[in-house]
């Protein structure tokens, strides 16, 4: 399992959704591929969540820090 420290966002559209990142090991993958990864147990501490126009995003597991998001 990837930590979540270690994926870091590469790209987002100027609405502010992220669409590629970098997870080590791999180099950049979009969105979609991380999400599915994420929904398979591949990464330790995210989640997926389904936006109401049907995309799926990533979000990291609440721990009460406000700064452990993806960056």
């Amino acid at each position: 399992m990837v930590s979540r420290k270690n994926i870091t966002v590469t790209r987002e559209k100027p609405t502010g959704l992220n669409t590629h990142f970098n997870v080590p090991g791999q180099g950049e993958v979009t969105r979609g591929e991380l999400a599915r990864q994420v929904s398979r147990g591949e990464h330790d501490g995210y989640h997926t969540r389904k936006l109401p126009d049907g995309r799926t995003i990533v979000a990291s597991n609440p721990n009460g820090s406000p700064t452990d998001n993806l960056s």
